[in-house]
């Protein structure tokens, strides 16, 4: 394994020609450093992260992203290539994570692994970052690419048919699951869905994820009708349960 310090200065050119979406730089710096695409940056013994999480890293977005992803890996970058340190994450988890579409896809198409483990929230998918984070446009491609799909998630897209199928799958949901997918549905913004979870069960006024209610989360969202709705049928904030 090869590392590079954050502040050499080939770190520094390939993290710029990288998020400046500069390729011809990018393939100019690929041609003058032997297997540069399958570097770490970071520390051995501490944190490092790929050249493709440099592609995918926070706000994500960048000028050429798909090509640069495309150029990475036929330049020998591991497409699946994880994150050292307190996560696991592979670059895909972060593109989820950023609500980057169109390189989540050039990763997908590059052969990433959609049903890789690492995720910041629980260890999971990156669709669990997705839709943890609201990212919805990433959300919804992973799930049309073939991402397995549990019933919090499903909740929190909507998918109404997924979720009556794995609330009759054994074993059967707990009520905290159904708790959980209640407030994962006002996370994001699902008013029918949050109608169906109420109605078998779910917990309305439980101080979830962020130490929020699931009213708290619609106001997050957004969601003003949904917010309108749970508290006619009681719910509250968590300011308010204290």
């Amino acid at each position: 394994m090869i590392y590079l310090d954050t502040e050499d200065p080939l770190a520094l050119a390939v993290v710029t020609a990288i998020q400046g979406g500069d390729i011809d730089e990018l393939h100019h710096l690929l041609s003058e450093h032997t297997n540069l695409a399958r570097v770490r940056l970071g520390d051995p013994e501490g944190t490092s992260r790929t050249l493709l999480h440099v592609v995918t890293d926070w706000p994500g977005h960048y000028p050429g992203g798909p090509r640069t992803v495309e150029v990475l890996v036929a330049a020998g970058a591991e497409v699946n290539g994880r994150f050292a340190g307190p996560h696991t994450e592979t670059a895909l988890h972060w593109a989820a994570s950023t609500d980057d579409a169109p390189v989540l896809a050039a990763l997908l198409e590059a052969g990433a692994d959609i049903e890789a483990s690492g995720s910041v929230v629980d260890g999971g998918t990156p669709l669990a970052d997705a839709v943890a984070f609201g990212q919805w446009n990433a959300a919804r491609r992973l799930v049309e690419h073939g991402a397995r799909v549990n019933l919090w998630q499903a909740a929190a897209l909507g998918l109404a048919e997924c979720v009556s199928d794995l609330l009759q799958a054994a074993p059967t949901p707990s009520g905290q699951d159904l708790t959980g997918a209640l407030w994962c549905a006002c996370h994001g913004g699902q008013r029918e869905m949050a109608e169906y979870l109420l109605s078998r069960g779910a917990e309305l006024n439980w101080v979830g994820y962020d130490q929020l209610t699931a009213l708290d989360a619609a106001y997050r969202s957004g969601a003003e009708e949904l917010a309108d709705w749970l508290r006619g049928h009681g719910a509250k904030t968590a300011a308010q349960l204290r």
